[in-house]
């Protein structure tokens, strides 16, 4: 063991856990594994002509918003993991910070989102991997291409963190690459708009409506980019001198990320020849129509390649958190088999039950399309809602513990800027949480269709606090909890 390695465990040993992963990811592997969980090519691509259907071109600036707004969470959660470098991420960090309740509760509606994204990543890599394959997309192909993708991202996270950290970075590369590329040539070739059409409105003023209303409605493809770098936490165990790395890695999702989508949003707007067409729903694929007009049959293939790659490399990544959060919950008796949850392999350092539940589960949800036509989005809706509840839940318990006296005690620290940068940090995710709940709303839609994400959350809450309270699960361990501002 090198001396690192050896510093390392011991301060795991000191925060009350036994190391039993192996620390063989690196900086970039770890960024890789942010990187590829945020996916700017899954983000953009899924909502690219939603947002510029709802808010014309100025949707633009959502990218730019959102990622200012999580770049302030990243700095919280930088703070937090320096000093509590524990796998699962935010349940650790929530119980250090408030309490065992509490972290429970975070930890059960982050991990019920973490499994409603992979359904929804897998099931949204159907269409272009049969495209890829030249073969006619339907509902049964899409959900068997879901379980397959779901199936052979677990056979690759049974090889251990080495191998995860190496498809990882292929995937970082691969995507920032391909993105580079198709936005370099869209610029190039088929630019069809002006470079100061962002700034342009009337596509959806034309008939009297308020450009703010519209430009809300458009907030969901920065809301939905921009999570991932909590990943880089949640392999905390993974990673040598994590106190410093980590925090790194964080940043570096949010800056290169962030720079990648702002850039392919932007070549993709101004790569849409009749963005009228767009906003009125006359084209409902704005970036078929461009890549096809662009690069031609051939050239399409190779870029339903690339995002197939991405989809791919960003179901790697969600799987990996979800399987160390299932582990850590387990391993701190917080869920019913928590024995066979948290048993490692020593051979390749995984929990083999914790990567297990978490393939079985998505693949619960994607089924869920056979019997419920189009209930996989309805379930999934809640994904990126959850996430971004289970993160200010966080946030939240760091202000908290700040307000009682907690001085973060890690490698990194924002210092004396700290509580200012934590309620920033709170105020947008309250914001981000409301313009969730409001953009699903559908005009004329039933109650169900208005209010189907706040529906889920109330479920997901509640359901959570009445197996909590009545198992008492919360009760079940004696391992640290609650003491960030004790000692």
């Amino acid at each position: 063991m090198s001396t690192q390695h050896a510093s390392d465990a011991e301060h795991l040993a000191s925060l009350g856990y036994k190391s039993e992963f192996k620390r063989e990811m690196t900086l970039w592997q770890n960024f890789s594994l942010g990187f590829t969980y945020l996916s700017p090519v899954v983000g953009v691509y899924s909502l690219f002509a939603l947002a510029l259907a709802a808010g014309g071109p100025p949707m633009f600036w959502w990218i730019a918003i959102c990622g200012i707004g999580q770049f302030l969470v990243a700095l919280v959660f930088s703070e937090i993991v320096s000093q509590y470098p524990i796998a699962g991420g935010v349940y650790p960090w929530a119980r250090r910070l408030w309490g065992k309740g509490y972290a429970w509760m975070t930890g059960w509606v982050y991990g019920f989102a973490l499994i409603a994204t992979i359904a929804s990543v897998t099931y949204g890599a159907g269409p272009f991997i049969a495209g890829l394959l030249g073969m006619e997309s339907s509902q049964n192909l899409t959900i068997i291409i879901a379980i397959a993708l779901i199936a052979v991202v677990t056979i690759i996270n049974f090889g251990g963190t080495k191998l995860l950290g190496r498809v990882a970075f292929f995937g970082f590369v691969a995507e920032l690459v391909g993105a580079l590329i198709v936005g370099v040539v869209l610029l190039a070739v088929h630019r069809e708009q002006s470079f100061g059409v962002v700034f342009d409105t009337s596509f959806v003023t034309e008939g009297g409506t308020s450009y703010t209303t519209a430009f809300m409605g458009a907030a969901l493809i920065g809301l939905y980019l921009y999570y991932g770098f909590e990943a880089c936490g949640d392999v905390a165990e993974e990673v040598a001198n994590p106190g410093v790395v980590i925090p790194k890695a964080m940043r570096m999702t949010l800056y290169i990320g962030g720079a990648a989508s702002l850039f392919i949003t932007y070549a993709l707007i101004l790569s849409v020849a009749d963005i009228g067409a767009v906003v009125s729903g006359e084209n409902a694929d704005p970036i078929g129509q461009s890549l096809s007009e662009a690069f031609g049959a051939t050239g399409s293939k190779a870029i339903l390649a690339i995002v197939s790659i991405s989809f791919f490399s960003c179901a790697l990544s969600l799987q990996a958190a979800a399987s160390r959060l299932i582990y850590s919950y387990a391993r701190d008796g917080m869920i019913f088999a928590q024995k066979s949850l948290s048993k490692m392999n020593a051979n390749t350092g995984i929990a083999p039950m914790a990567l297990i539940a978490s393939a079985v589960l998505p693949v619960v949800f994607v089924l869920t399309d056979l019997f419920l036509p189009g209930g996989i989005f309805r379930l999934v809706a809640f994904a990126a809602v959850g996430i971004y509840i289970a993160f200010q839940m966080v946030v939240l318990a760091a202000l908290r513990a700040r307000m009682n006296g907690w001085k973060p005690a890690g490698k990194w620290s924002m210092g004396g800027a700290g509580m200012i940068v934590n309620v920033l940090a709170l105020a947008y995710g309250l914001f981000a949480i409301y313009l969730m709940l409001k953009s699903y709303g559908i005009e004329g839609g039933s109650f169900v269709d208005n209010y189907i994400v706040l529906v889920e959350v109330l479920i997901v809450v509640g359901v959570g606090l009445l197996y909590m309270l009545v198992s008492g699960a919360h009760k079940k361990s004696n391992a640290p909890a609650g003491d960030a501002f004790t000692k």
